[in-house]
């Protein structure tokens, strides 16, 4: 029997806080279910990526137990990440959590392991690759669609539009416009270097999915900034969330095989 693909999925960090109930206010880790059993398919073990530990394993140690990397969502990415300052106190984001993903992504990327992205994961591999972000979508661009609302969160949907000739327009070939769920108010503002734009929201222009590209390189490295994983097989008004996947771990098998 062949040995399942091991795909890592980076981990949200829950910080000490003595007012915290649970778990008496001690630190956690965490994987958002959903996303979990989105990347178990037959055939492929999922497990978290813990943020390396003082007597630990290398987070290069840590990278090559895998065969790709899912990039999950979650908290806002700090403005310091990306050489700014927090416009308003509550968008400071997560600079722990931000250089322990920064780190993995980029150890990741050098070995050329394939990574996907989803949401928040998006935005950290643009900024990664030297690109920035819009801190609140609707305070930096008031026309914006508002493309997080709290009360309808995953059923928060609208349109977007996928750029001819690109991987994703050959992921769904015949769709030129698509819905999908909008969970975030963060987004992304100037591209990464090497990143090419393969959608944006239809209304509004806000990026919406992103690949790297060079053809010097055989490297898949692909985001979107919905959330597919929650999405279900029985809702056919929204883009299908299985050729994404299917296309990551098909990366991932073929580096596996090299």
């Amino acid at each position: 029997m062949s040995q399942p693909l091991r795909i890592g999925v980076s981990a949200c960090l829950w910080h000490q806080d003595p007012t915290r109930s649970i778990f008496n206010g001690r630190p956690l880790i965490y994987i958002e279910r959903s996303l979990l059993d989105y990347v178990a398919q037959p055939g492929v073990y999922a497990s978290i990526v813990p943020p390396p530990s003082p007597n630990g394993l290398s987070i290069t140690e840590i990278v090559d137990q895998f065969d790709g990397i899912v990039f999950h969502g979650g908290v806002d990415m700090s403005p310091t990440s990306y050489g700014s300052e927090p416009i308003r106190p509550e968008w400071k984001g997560d600079p722990l959590r931000d250089a322990y993903e920064l780190t993995l992504f980029r150890e990741a990327f050098a070995k050329k392991l394939p990574t996907l992205g989803i949401c928040r994961g998006a935005q950290l591999i643009n900024v990664a690759l030297g690109g920035t972000l819009y801190q609140d979508i609707q305070h930096e661009n008031p026309n914006a669609l508002q493309h997080r609302n709290a009360q309808l969160y995953e059923k928060n949907q609208h349109d977007i539009e996928i750029a001819n000739d690109t991987g994703l327009s050959h992921l769904y070939p015949g769709v030129k416009n698509a819905r999908i769920n909008s969970v975030h108010h963060q987004g992304i503002c100037t591209v990464g270097k090497g990143l090419s734009v393969e959608a944006r929201s239809t209304d509004d222009g806000i990026i919406e999915a992103i690949r790297y590209q060079n053809p010097r390189e055989d490297h898949y490295c692909f985001a979107v900034q919905w959330h597919p994983e929650f999405q279900t097989e029985a809702d056919t008004t929204l883009l299908p969330a299985q050729p994404i996947l299917q296309e990551f771990l098909s990366a991932c098998r073929k580096r596996k095989s090299v």
